[in-house]
This record gives C-alpha cells, structure tokens and sequence, in this order.
C-alpha cells in the first residue's frame, strides 16, 4: 500500500508539468504564427475569427477542398449500392459487379483515358499469378513484377501515351483530374495480397496457417486479422472480384489496406462488427476532429514555417515548438483522411483495419508508433514482407528490407531512404535494449524503480530519434537537418534541449500511468 500514495504524487507532479508545457507552447505557438503571418507561404482567407488558415499542405489542401464533392459521391454510390444489396439480395459476384462498374466510373473520372493503364498492368499481374501459381517461386515473381512497376510508374511519371505511338498521343489530354500513378501505389500493394493469397492457398500443405495466425495473434496483439486466409475457396480468385478489389471506390485513393480474402469474404457478407449506431457515431467523432484540424490551422501555422523555411531563422527551442507542431499536424491529417475512406468502406459493408488506432503523443517506443501510424500497412507488412523474410528469427536484418521497401513505395527520393535508414539505425538499438530487459526482471522495490526509470530514459531518446528520423523523411529533407544540427549544437542550445528531453520524459512517465490504469480496468 505504500507505492499508492507515492504514485499519486508523481502522476499529479507530472499532470503539472504537461499542462505547463502546453501552456507555454500554445503561447509560443500563437506568438509565432501571429509575428510571421506575413511571411509565410500557404496562408489562405480563413473564416474563424479573422484568422488566416494554414492550407500551405497540397494533400491537406486537395482533400479539403474536394471534401463535398467526395461526399456526394459518396452518398451517391452508398444509396445505390445498399439499395440494390438489400432489394435484390445481392452477394460475392453480385456485389463485386456493381462496385467494379461504380468504381470504374470513378476512375474514369479521376484519370481519364490513363485507367486503361490501370486495368493492362492488373491483367498482366492476374495472368502471370494465374500461371506461373504452381512454381515454386511464385510468389518472388509476383514481387519482382510490382516492385518493377512502382519503379518504372514513377521514373516515367505514369507514361505518356506517345511512348506508344503517336496515333495515341492525342489521349495524353484526357489524362483526368489526379495522377494514376500515385494511386497505384495502394493498387500495387493489393495485387501482392491478391497473387500471395492465391499462391499460398494453392500451396497450402507447404504454407502453416495455424503458426501464420498465431504469429498474427503476437503482432496484432489479438486485434481482428484483416489478412487472414479465412478459409477462401480457389472457386473465390476471380478476375471479377480480383478487378473490384484493386479499385474498389471507398479505399481506392488512400486505404486503409485489406488484404484480399478478407475482402472477398466481406463481398459475400457484409462486416457485423460494427452497428449503426456505431457506424453513426464514428461519423460524427469524424466531424469533431475535423472541426478540431480547422481550429488547429487558423491558430497555429506550423506546417507554413516549414513550407516557408523560415524554421531556420527561429531559435533552438521555437524549432522543437515548430516541429513538435507540424508531427502533430501530420497526424491529425492523416488520421482524418483515412478514417473518411474507412467510414465510406463501412457503410459500404467492407470492414479495414484503423489506420490510426493510437496517438502520436502516446507512443514511446518505435515498435508500438509503427504499428499505430499507417496500421494497415504495418499489417500488411507483417504478412507478405516480414514473415517471408523469416520473422523475429532475422528481425535484425528485415527492418532494413521493410523500411527500404516502405521508402520506394512512398516515392524515389533520398530524403525517404534517409528516414528509412535512420529509422533502421534506431530500431537496432532498441530491439537489443529490450531483448537485454526482457531477461532482467526485477523483483526488489529498488529493481523496479530502477528499472522503470531506465524505461522512462529509453522512451525519452526514443522519442527524439523518432522525430529525428521524421522531420528529416517528411518535413526537413536531408540538407535540412545540417541547420537544424547547427542550430541545436550551440551552447545557447543546452537549455532548450534539456527541457526538451525532460518533456519527452515526463510524457513517457504519463504514458506509463495511462498504460496501468488502463490494465487495472480491464483487470
């Protein structure tokens, strides 16, 4: 009973810091935005208060101002498709054929004469899985492909049609309003999923499903599977289903990802988990952090600084400010567009998984961000990359493979290579780390103060690796983080980095309690 109380003190001295610390930088935040709204770059007409909003982000920026125009669409194919399900009892290739002519139509919108390109490379992919199926290398044929795509998707900035001859020349003016490359990025991870699933159902007797979900059951820790075999018939690989799969209308521009049984399983019968009700109130907490992003851009305008570059001219500890700001930023971002497509996918009766299931600001190791920051596509990495590279037996060497992997998917540039390899760099140590902790286990008072307060330290560089690693991937750029290491290395610098880690330690201590008090619910 003597810990409780000592506990409680610390939890109070560490609620008193946090609300500080968010005191003092939504002081230094509206300070800042305020003095340079002149200079930055990317300030629209707001209309909250006067204030300018912060649209200086193009994804950001083209999804909000196409949000009504995509939720008609929305509404328009949900209605229709629904209708049709329950009037004439549609399934499995029913429901595919509808969402394959809606979806196209919505591709045809989008890029134009370019879907052509689309659906030649997907008809390319399923005839080779088709054929090549029951050689033993498969499955690395399959990779070889799409790796081959994505690169020369991007090298020639997806293809003119006078490559092919000038009689064609004449459709590059009718190339749609978004890039069809880009997109394919989501399209190429799906057929992987499509040609692997298929591969492995036809090798099943070489292929342990039992030690695949288990090793799911570890990864996942025990969440719902969205890749798993669900026992598919081979009757199921159609190229009916397959061409819904890879375009259907609700996750085709961003995701989440699903694997391709769970998706044909749910063309058959639609998800359940989730009721109206709580289809409804998802939509409606969809709403709430929408308001919250548009508060969040008129007042503070971290992502302009960076657009502007004008970073570079603050001091050391309005940097972390600016940064810490534009994190935040991206992941509000991300989680809002995602959880758009996965509420459409929902209604729609396709189950995904939640892209964002965590807070940024509530992960203090590298293990746990990654499978809380693009969820789906960690699972789909843990399923088609990092178990065939042999799992935790190699982890060691796969992350490098992963991440290099997770690099070129995003795009061809050495600033996303250089925050795959600094992440790698990171993860190694912490890998070690925990590897050497798992095997101390304290039992003694002293042992476990110590041994917690170590973690809290480890949480705490991690944490500054983590942003490292992400400013240089998505914000900085390698030629960027030679000024921010300038400007950090000063002497004049010691103060703020000093607050800086004692910040990100106190969060680590908080994210303990959280973790505690919430196992003792669950208790």
């Amino acid at each position: 009973m003597g810990g409780v109380p000592w506990k409680r003190v610390e939890l109070a001295a560490l609620v008193l810091y946090a609300l500080g610390f968010y005191i003092v930088v939504i002081r230094k935040s509206l300070r800042l935005s305020h003095d340079y709204s002149g200079r930055l770059y990317g300030l629209r007409a707001g209309s909250l208060a006067g204030h300018l909003n912060d649209l200086s982000d193009a994804q950001w920026r083209n999804f909000r101002g196409n949000l009504p125009i995509l939720t008609g669409v929305m509404a328009a194919f949900l209605i229709l498709v629904n209708t049709l399900r329950y009037c004439y009892g549609l399934k499995g290739r029913g429901t595919a054929l509808v969402w394959l002519i809606l979806s196209l139509s919505y591709l045809c919108y989008l890029h134009g004469a370019c879907v052509m390109f689309i659906i030649l490379i997907a008809l390319i992919n399923y005839s080779m899985v088709k054929i090549f199926t029951h050689y033993k290398y498969c499955t690395s044929l399959i990779w070889s492909f799409n790796l081959s795509v994505l690169i020369l998707n991007r090298v020639y900035e997806g293809y003119s049609f006078s490559l092919f001859g000038q009689n064609l020349a004449v459709l590059d003016n009718y190339r749609g309003t978004f890039r069809w490359h880009i997109c394919f990025n989501f399209v190429v991870l799906r057929m992987i999923s499509f040609g692997c699933d298929y591969c492995w159902t036809i090798h099943s007797s070489h292929f342990d499903h039992k030690k695949h979900m288990q090793k799911c059951q570890v990864c996942y820790s025990g969440k719902t599977c969205y890749f798993a075999l669900q026992g598919l018939g081979v009757d199921r690989y159609t190229f009916l289903t397959y061409l819904c799969y890879l375009t259907y209308a609700p996750l085709y521009i961003a995701g989440p990802i699903v694997g391709y049984n769970a998706f044909a399983a749910q063309l058959e019968v639609p998800q359940k988990n989730y009721s109206f009700a709580q289809i409804s109130s998802y939509g409606l907490r969809w709403i709430l952090s929408f308001l919250l992003m548009e508060g969040m851009t008129h007042f503070f305008h971290y992502n302009a600084f960076v657009v502007s570059r004008l970073w570079q001219q603050l001091s050391p500890f309005e940097i972390f400010i600016i940064s810490y700001g534009v994190l935040n930023f991206m992941w509000l971002k991300f989680f809002l567009i995602w959880r758009y497509f996965r509420f459409w996918s929902l209604v729609g009766g396709v189950e995904t998984p939640e892209n964002m299931p965590k807070c940024i600001n509530n992960c203090h190791d590298l293990e746990s961000f990654w499978k809380s920051w693009h969820a789906s596509f960690n699972r789909w990495l843990v399923r088609y990359l990092y178990i065939p590279l042999g799992g935790s037996r190699r982890k060691l060497l796969s992350i490098w493979v992963i991440f290099t992997f997770v690099a070129v998917w995003h795009d061809l540039e050495w600033k996303l290579v250089s925050w795959a390899w600094l992440t790698c760099l990171f993860f190694i140590p912490e890998i070690l780390v925990k590897s050497l902790s798992n095997k101390f286990q304290a039992s003694s008072p002293l042992g476990m103060l110590v041994h917690r307060e170590f973690k809290a330290i480890a949480g705490a560089v991690t944490i500054s690796c983590l942003m490292v690693a992400n400013l240089v991937g998505y914000v900085v750029g390698p030629s960027g983080i030679k000024v921010l290491i300038s400007k950090m290395a000063g002497k004049e610098a010691l103060p703020a980095l000093a607050f800086i880690f004692t910040t990100f330690y106190v969060g680590v201590k908080l994210m303990f309690h959280i973790r505690e008090a919430s196992s003792s619910q669950q208790g």
